[in-house]
């Protein structure tokens, strides 16, 4: 690997990690921003890196002679089937050192250690480096999923369409026409939804807001709490109620909800191939604010 680099050490760190490598990492991670002008935070999963429910580890790169943290790997898994997440960051100072190396062949003996049975790489739209390197490495494009975001906002007299009555989820009432509109819109199996719906309606802070119009429920979305943001998951409109301004009406009213419940931004994640959701993102006054893309092994 090069003189230089024998003086770098390297350790794996499982999640949850400590309070101390916690604030190494954020260290490289805004030192990298003011190098690149990318916010690694978001690639690297960093606030998931301390939560008690997390699975996963970091691969750390120290400089020997200097204690000081050069380079790491953070690879969660997400949705607890071992396929793991994962990101890389190299301090700019040290991207010819060969660390990249290194840590690639770390990682891929702890994927086999932990029987990892998939891996996706995230990297930022504007992470050049960090895709020259994954692509030398056999990884290839799979799809972009973007952050759009908007500032909450108070509604007036006419922000909600005429005849579209927004309120919170009732199981008695509206478990039928929910299961319904996951059918028609995503394809979800009923299972499936009884489980999305169960985990919205009993985590605190999550609240499921159902559109109802001349009495049947048409649409909905859960707005989740996370610091003074409110994200926004599971927005879904029947597809017999399409294209009649169902979801914006959904998007100003969590924005309204936001408002009044003190939160500075609404937030919501989309895959950017989805040209339908853009367009009502887009009316709804959401921008883009960064683009996450993934990337698979591909071999060489």
């Amino acid at each position: 690997i090069g003189e230089f680099t024998m003086n770098i050490a390297l350790m794996t760190a499982s999640l949850p990690i400590d309070n101390e490598t916690y604030q190494e990492i954020q260290d490289l991670c805004e030192y990298g921003m003011t190098v690149d002008f990318c916010y690694y935070n978001e690639a690297l999963n960093l606030p998931l890196l301390q939560k008690s429910y997390s699975i996963g580890f970091c691969i750390l790169a120290y400089d020997e002679l200097t204690n000081k943290l050069v380079g790491l790997i953070t690879a969660v898994d997400k949705i607890g089937l071992d396929t793991y997440e994962w990101s890389m960051l190299i301090d700019p100072m040290y991207r010819e050192a060969g660390i990249d190396e290194a840590l690639l062949s770390v990682l891929s003996n702890a994927f086999q250690e932990r029987g990892a049975i998939g891996e996706l790489v995230a990297l930022l739209e504007n992470d050049y480096y960090g895709r020259k390197i994954i692509e030398k490495y056999g990884y290839v494009y799979s799809f972009s999923e973007a952050t759009f975001e908007a500032k909450s906002e108070k509604l007036n007299d006419s922000g909600i369409d005429q005849g579209v009555y927004i309120r919170p989820y009732e199981e008695t009432t509206d478990l039928e026409a929910m299961v319904e509109i996951f059918r028609e819109t995503f394809g979800d199996l009923r299972e499936e939804t009884l489980e999305l719906l169960e985990f919205n309606n009993n985590e605190l802070g999550r609240v499921i807001w159902v559109a109802e119009v001349e009495g049947n429920v048409v649409g909905t979305l859960t707005s989740s709490k996370e610091g003074n943001v409110q994200w926004v998951t599971a927005l879904a409109v029947h597809p017999n109620w399409q294209r009649k301004g169902i979801a914006t009406a959904l998007l100003k009213w969590v924005k309204d909800f936001a408002y009044r419940n003190g939160d500075e931004t609404v937030k919501l994640d989309v895959e950017i191939e989805n040209e339908q959701a853009l367009s009502v993102y887009g009316k709804a006054d959401f921008d883009k604010t960064l683009q996450v893309d993934y990337y698979v092994y591909g071999g060489r």
